[in-house]
């Protein structure tokens, strides 16, 4: 194991917060292929090939491992991680609907207290959590976070009454549908909690054969390859459906040149699913170098999604021409979330 470095171990989890942020990014970048079409080949990179190469390279007789895993957290976490990959699609419909800084902010604030609660719930403990020294303020916390989401959510409905409608609409900012998407997305990330938390075992055979460090990354495959299945099920169908499964397939026009790069496209989805897998990557790189701070990583990795998806937000100028009154609602909702986060981990700490 590595020696404790709380200074690179916090550096760490910002590098898992750039590459959170910033992973849908190079959908806006694709040409000829609709959502449906990025959303499967980015699928395939982010909860296949990458965590299973990662896996493979960091963890010793990997293989080995999973044949050998104990059949229920196996199964347990691979239909928990299907679950969860209703929430990813969730997650990416929500961004087409009110941008990056709100999808992460809201579904963060929402993912920090259902992924506390729901382990607690279904492994027992609830009660004898919060009755525990400590337990006060993490319920401080939840609260707190709980009005951070709203106070967002609120600032995303000012926004669409500050800007022109018929600008909105062709964007196709919708902060209802938006909203409930972010939701849905938020809760069933707390489901992928879950589902890694069912897949410790794997985690603890990966750890008897020599993996370290690295050891989170033999469960991460089974969740990742759980939401695979999901979201290659859903969208090969609705791309037979929809008519858009040939644009994988080179789609030439008059002048022989192609609509769509399928090289570019199909680079750019691989990119989109690496960045969301590696967020993982360096969050347990992190952790594991915090020492007597690991009770912090939570919230940094929190605080660093927050932080990183506003930037993305303001460079993308998603809130452009709003009033200074929106503006400030947003600010105090972030501020009011990265507290609660440092209210709850210290909380946890405690308990």
């Amino acid at each position: 194991m590595s020696s404790p470095n709380s200074l690179l171990g916090t550096l760490l989890h910002a590098v898992g917060g750039i590459s959170a942020a910033s992973c849908y990014l190079p959908s806006t970048k694709t040409k000829g292929w609709s959502w449906n079409t990025f959303w499967l080949a980015q699928s395939i990179s982010a909860w296949l090939i990458v965590p299973t190469l990662l896996a493979w390279f960091t963890v010793p007789s990997f293989f080995s491992i999973i044949a050998e895993a104990p059949s229920k957290p196996f199964w347990m976490a691979f239909f928990f991680g299907a679950i969860y990959g209703f929430g990813g699609m969730s997650f990416g419909k929500a961004i087409n609907h009110i941008g990056y800084s709100l999808t992460y902010t809201l579904a963060i604030g929402i993912s920090a207290v259902v992924g506390t609660i729901i382990p607690l719930i279904v492994f027992g403990g609830l009660g004898d959590f919060f009755n525990k020294p400590g337990g006060g303020i993490v319920l401080l916390g939840m609260i707190l976070s709980i009005l951070g989401v709203i106070i967002c959510g609120w600032s995303g409905f000012k926004k669409e009454k500050d800007l022109d409608a018929e600008k909105l609409n062709k964007a196709g900012f919708n902060m209802f549908l938006g909203l409930i998407l972010t939701i849905i997305a938020g809760v069933l990330s707390g489901v992928f909690n879950l589902s890694l938390e069912y897949g410790q075992p794997i985690a603890d055979l990966a750890a008897e054969h020599g993996a370290g460090d690295f050891e989170g990354n033999a469960k991460l495959v089974v969740s990742t390859i759980g939401c695979f299945v999901t979201n290659f099920v859903w969208y090969i169908i609705a791309g037979f459906r929809q008519g858009t499964i040939k644009e994988f397939l080179p789609n030439k026009m008059e002048n022989g040149k192609s609509k769509n790069s399928l090289f570019r496209n199909w680079s750019l989805s691989s990119l989109t699913g690496a960045l969301w897998c590696l967020q993982f990557f360096f969050y347990g790189l992190g952790h594991v170098r915090m020492g007597e701070y690991k009770f912090a990583s939570w919230v940094l990795h929190m605080s660093m999604l927050i932080f990183f998806s506003y930037i993305v937000g303001v460079l993308m100028k998603e809130w452009k021409n709003v009033k200074r009154k929106t503006y400030v609602t947003l600010l105090l909702g972030l501020i009011l979330l990265v507290v609660s986060f440092c209210v709850t981990s210290y909380g946890s700490y405690n308990n």
